[in-house]
């Protein structure tokens, strides 16, 4: 079993629920309420580069591929 493949301890302790309960209370992803891992992306869902603005609430990468679609014009 590596680091990246956890399927064979999911199997076992599939078997073993109070052990699966143990590593789910230990090992789930917190819940925020605020900060940096709250805002997310519509399109790819990460939390880097977001903007907010207007109500996009999309990264920029996305905003850069999807600008003319929602009604901007680039302007020289």
């Amino acid at each position: 079993m590596t680091a990246k493949d956890f399927s064979k301890a999911f199997t076992q302790l599939a078997n073993k629920p109070a052990k699966w309960a143990k590593f789910v209370k230990h090992n789930k992803p917190t819940e925020r309420n605020f900060g940096f891992g709250v805002t997310r992306c519509g399109v790819c869902g990460t939390t880097r580069g977001h903007i907010s603005k207007y109500g996009l609430n999309i990264c920029r990468r996305c905003f850069r591929a999807n600008a003319s679609k929602l009604g901007f014009k680039k302007l020289n």
